[in-house]
């Protein structure tokens, strides 16, 4: 083999698509589910146990867990997302052995698709959710070279002093590396030993919050999620309640990540009043027969003691009525910040923003 030969061998592009791109975008799964199902041996191709890197094209049979995977190469992926604002007790998972309440049991079920959750919360975190029917989306969300920044109302227990803040600013060493927080914001709100504070991470690492007040000797007593990158929890969404985004804020959502604008997919009448109905049924406040489960952690409560119900203290609101989605990034960006008596400051990229 000559060199003009070899040359033209390896710029020769690989046929097919990667699997786990291939599933994402039909919304099987994100691609690092997928890749944890492969992993698994849960997926095969053609009858044969998938490979990580495995290429795959139109004409290959595609199961996961032997159920044959339908889809159209044409088709454009279905875009939809609904925030969720989490209460306490749910757990992120599609199916928990113990039979506690998951954060999928109040969604509604997409005609197409599955959703796929943006990133997950610890049990007793509380807050906003994003979930997608559109697996790409969902992978570029959560992977840290997008950079999308999450903002926390915690509530922390303990003195808490200008060195201490400067040191969870600048970084420390957990057990998984080193982590910090890239802004942190006194709130109003708390008595006593208890203060409120909006923190800023452009990870979403394991109980990364908490761990780094931990890491300074302080107790987290509330940990509330209110904005994921440009979406924000606004007050007219009750938890335990859902919403799904408009056109305009998920086209916002995804140019965040660099991808390009999806028309909703068309629903006919009937489906759309249905829709509606569930909207208006889950953006509603909740009624006096209606709670949310509410759970203490375990060395709070005695051995074979039931948890009592503790009064609902609010995190400091963030956002208001409204579109959940800021204006456009770049716009963001320029505009300086402006301080609020009952927000902290901030707006830029890594800051709480009001």
């Amino acid at each position: 083999m000559n060199e003009q030969d070899l040359q033209a061998t390896e710029i020769t592009p690989p046929a097919g698509e990667k699997l786990q791109k291939v599933l994402a975008r039909i919304g099987v799964g994100s691609r690092r589910d997928v890749e944890a199902w492969i992993s698994q041996g849960r997926i095969k191709v053609n009858g044969v146990e998938a490979t990580l890197g495995l290429r795959v094209d139109l004409h290959d049979a595609i199961t996961v867990d032997g159920k044959l995977i339908k889809r159209e190469e044409a088709a454009e992926a279905t875009r939809r997302v609904i925030m969720y604002n989490k209460p306490d007790g749910e757990i992120c998972t599609r199916d928990d052995p113990e039979g506690r309440p998951t954060v999928f049991d109040r969604l509604p079920r997409p005609k197409e698709g599955r959703w796929i959750n943006i990133g997950r919360l610890d049990i007793n975190t509380t807050g906003l959710l994003l979930f997608t029917t559109d697996g790409e989306l969902a992978n570029r969300l959560m992977h840290p070279s997008y950079e999308m920044d999450r903002e926390y109302a915690v509530r922390v227990r303990g003195e808490v002093d200008d060195e201490m803040i400067e040191r969870l600013k600048q970084g420390v060493m957990l057990e998984d590396g080193p982590a910090k927080f890239t802004d942190i914001q006194k709130a109003p709100g708390g008595e006593g030993f208890n203060h409120w504070y909006h923190c800023v991470v452009m990870e979403g690492r394991n109980r990364e919050v908490r761990r780094l007040w931990e890491s300074q000797g302080m107790v987290v007593s509330r940990l509330k999620r209110v904005r994921f990158g440009p979406v924000f929890l606004n007050s007219d969404l009750p938890m335990g309640r859902w919403r799904e985004m408009s056109q305009n804020e998920i086209d916002i959502l995804a140019a965040e990540v660099g991808l390009q604008p999806v028309a909703l997919p068309a629903m006919n009448l009937k489906a759309k009043d249905k829709m509606e109905r569930l909207q208006r049924k889950s953006t509603r406040p909740m009624g006096r027969n209606e709670r949310v489960r509410s759970l203490r952690p375990a060395h709070e409560a005695g051995a074979g003691e039931r948890p009592a119900r503790q009064p609902r203290e609010e995190a400091p609101r963030k956002g208001s009525r409204g579109s959940a989605v800021a204006e456009r990034p770049s716009e963001m960006r320029k505009r300086p910040a402006k301080p609020d008596g009952d927000k902290p400051a901030g707006r830029g990229r890594g800051k709480p923003r009001g």
